[in-house]
Order: C-alpha cells, then structure tokens, then sequence
C-alpha cells in the first residue's frame, strides 16, 4: 500500500480528529482518501471488520469504481493524517497507474476472499450446515451481474442466494 503514496497528486493532506466519521456507509463522496498516519476502523452494519493503520491504505475506492454510496463506515481511532482526492474519477482517469494499481489491490482482496471461501467449502462439504451455502456464495461471485445493493442488505438482495 506503501507505493501508491507516490500516486498522491493533485489533492491535499487533512487531519480527521479521533472519533470523526471519514466516510458513512449509504452517504457517498466521489472522493478517493489515502491514510498519511493514524488508525482508522472499517465498520460494516455496526460491526468492525477491520482496523487499518498501513500508510497508503486506501478508502472510498469501492464506491468510486461502483458508482454507489460507501459500502461501509470509515471512523478514526486516533487523530489520523489522509491524503483526499476530490474529484478522484478525474484522478483516475488522468493517471493509469494508479488505477492499476487500485485493480490490483481489489484483485488480491478478491483472491483471499475466494480462497478463504473455498477452504471453509472444502472444511464444511456434507455438514448440512448453514456454512454449505459457500458453494453458492463463490458461484455468485463468479456470475454476479453489475447491480445496485444497499449496505448491509449484500446477501439479501441476491436472488439467487
């Protein structure tokens, strides 16, 4: 994440104090936000899912590249240093390598999600749990058609789920 640092052009740095809300999952921003220093937390309906403090962590990246609103809360643990991008679309439009480097990233996030996925389909075969359904999860993730989901809602939203 270090490396798309140097990606940082034509934004400005900003402190979030400990606490302050950078995104709000269902608001949206079309900004992109990069972490300088700090802590943020990720939270997804209530719950956190994450604590990041790498420099160059990015934010906001999902919903840019979706054209949605933010998938998830972003909060400050401690007063937190970002880069933001305001007109982040442009951004990226100007600068392949950057967006490159965004594909790359949310390939690799996509490919630990399928493998996490895979071991709990291969651990879970044949125990009629609720954990069966991950075979239908990992083919929905395959097949699954550009559409529009409310946060929170992901799963249920899909029919074919």
């Amino acid at each position: 994440m270090t490396d798309f640092l140097r990606h940082c052009t034509g934004g400005h740095e900003r402190t979030i104090a400990a606490g302050a809300d950078l995104l709000q999952e269902g608001h949206s921003t079309g900004h992109l936000y990069i972490l300088l220093e700090g802590r943020l937390e990720v939270i997804k309906a209530g719950a956190t899912v994450a604590v990041v403090s790498e420099p160059g962590a990015l934010f906001g990246e999902m919903s840019l590249l979706l054209e949605q609103p933010h998938t998830a809360t972003v909060r400050a643990l401690e007063e937190c240093r970002i880069y933001e991008i305001l007109d982040a679309p442009r951004f990226l439009a100007e600068n392949p390598e950057a967006t490159l480097a965004i594909a790359r990233m949310l390939a690799q996030r996509l490919n630990v999600a399928n493998t996490y996925l895979a071991d709990l389909k291969r651990q879970y075969a044949g125990h009629g749990t609720h954990l069966a359904m991950v075979g239908d999860v990992l083919q929905s993730m395959i097949n699954l058609p550009p559409q529009q989901v409310a946060p929170g809602t992901d799963l249920e939203s899909d029919p074919r789920l």
